[in-house]
């Protein structure tokens, strides 16, 4: 069956401390503690991405991005910012390249009752921002859905990839 969700292109470039990353915003009718929840709890993660193991509170966390596979493999997450429920920066080995790492930031914000995130990945090249753009749009596309009651299975990667590879090459280009 095909789905009825048309994905959009919502990420932007941005620099930071002077490295570009792709950044993407979403907004939750959701007190700030919910979706600080869904983007750290194991339990909530698991609707829409992954689940980790481990200790938070130790520096790292082994994660399993699920979404798509149940025998994805083990990554390690290192923490270096957990200021809850506002900020997480954490890093991660690149899969095109173990010996490089990937930063992600999540800040949250919330006013009237409407909790807004800012999600942020650093992204060095246009090859790169042309598969991780795509990615984190239909990550965070499932993260609404799960978090609204929406289909999940109405939000379909394919939709994603290859059709938005162009913008986040150009993104990143700009």
């Amino acid at each position: 069956m095909r789905s009825t969700h048309t994905p959009r292109a919502t990420g932007r470039r941005e620099e930071r401390a002077g490295t570009a990353y792709l950044v993407f915003e979403r907004t939750f009718r959701a007190p700030i503690a919910d979706v600080w929840a869904a983007t750290t709890e194991s339990d909530r993660l698991v609707r829409w991405i992954g689940h980790w193991a481990g200790v938070p509170s130790s520096g790292s966390v082994s994660f399993w991005m699920t979404a798509e596979a149940a025998d994805a493999p083990e990554e390690t997450i290192r923490i270096d910012v957990c200021d809850a429920p506002r900020r997480l920066v954490m890093r991660s080995a690149r899969p095109d390249d173990s010996a490089l790492e990937w930063t992600w930031q999540i800040d949250l914000a919330e006013a009237d009752g409407v909790t807004t995130l800012k999600f942020a990945q650093e992204v060095g090249s246009d090859v790169l921002a042309e598969s991780v753009g795509p990615g984190w749009d239909y990550y965070l596309d499932r993260m609404v859905a799960a978090e609204t009651g929406a289909d999940l299975a109405a939000i379909d990667f394919d939709q994603y990839y290859p059709a938005l590879a162009a913008h986040y090459r150009a993104e990143l280009a700009r």
